[in-house]
């Protein structure tokens, strides 16, 4: 079996419009995705790093990408058995395989975006990975910390907490006193907490007229690690999963459960196969794969 991983953000760079403009299925898609948006976005995907890193501009950008790398692999005849999406990428997932369109996952990420930047304050959340120390220890040491939680299970030897910066930058001194290694993160704010409860309402708005369809393929869903092709059940975890955590390692040993023997990252950057050649997993990505159709 084969699985389709999309990546999240933290994988935009400056530049991206002019790299992916060499698949075929770009033009066409980028244009659908700046009438939609009524915004410049190529020129945000090639212009200056830390607009492009806002959360309403990264999250179309990283969105776009990944879907024309994935018509890219689709016209070349590569489909998927299963497909799952890290944080933002679990939108591109449901768009892939057809719960809703192009033109209605564009729209949904940027609104995202936007929610997510309105719900609290710039500056007063962060988010620090933590390196070489189980998820479980990881939770034990957070209950230490006012407004921290775990946000993100991303592998064996990688755990991501969030919540409020002064809480972070207390959690990482404190972690370097004690062995621990521990980065903040280059993020607007505390993702995959509470404090996104306004985001997650506002989007579920958003959502409540939308009809979900069937998927293609089945969906292994952050909130849960596991799989799913009920367009309820699909609708409900996906607002869940804008204030609550992301399970990706346990989703990632979920498909290596169901026969998964490899995977291909879709999208840009290859941060989700790093994570995944450190647990001695057979990834690619996408761009490795070499076909007569680019241009």
């Amino acid at each position: 079996m084969k699985a389709f991983l999309f990546p999240g953000q933290g994988s935009q760079y400056s530049g991206m419009a002019k790299d992916f403009s060499t698949y075929p299925d770009w033009e066409e898609y980028s244009e659908k995705a700046q009438k939609i948006l009524n915004l410049d976005l190529v020129n945000i995907m090639d212009g200056d790093e830390e607009f492009l890193k806002l959360t309403k501009n990264a999250q179309p950008a990283i969105f776009l990408a990944s879907f024309v790398a994935y018509k890219y692999l689709e016209g070349n005849g590569i489909f998927p058995d299963i497909v799952a999406g890290h944080s933002l990428g679990e939108y591109t997932a449901f768009a892939v395989a057809g719960v809703y369109d192009f033109e209605t996952g564009i729209y949904l990420v940027r609104k995202r975006g936007e929610y997510i930047s309105e719900a609290i304050e710039p500056g007063k959340g962060s988010m620090a990975a933590v390196l070489k120390v189980k998820p479980e220890e990881v939770e034990k040491i957070v209950k230490n910390y006012e407004g921290l939680y775990v946000a993100n299970y991303n592998s064996s030897t990688q755990t991501v907490v969030s919540g409020l910066k002064n809480s972070i930058l207390k959690f990482i001194e404190d972690c370097k006193i004690n062995g621990i290694r521990a980065t903040e993160l280059v993020v607007s704010g505390p993702f995959h907490t509470p404090y996104l409860e306004s985001a997650k309402e506002k989007m579920a708005r958003e959502v409540e007229q939308i009809r979900f369809k069937t998927p293609k393929y089945p969906i292994v869903l952050n909130s849960t690690g596991r799989e799913t092709s009920d367009p309820v059940e699909l609708k409900h975890y996906l607002l869940e999963q804008i204030s609550g955590p992301v399970y990706w390692y346990q989703s990632i040993k979920r498909m290596v459960d169901l026969g998964v023997s490899s995977f291909i990252e879709v999208g840009p950057k290859n941060v989700l196969s790093n994570m995944l050649k450190r647990e001695g997993l057979n990834i690619k990505h996408f761009s490795s794969l070499e076909f007569e159709s680019v241009k």
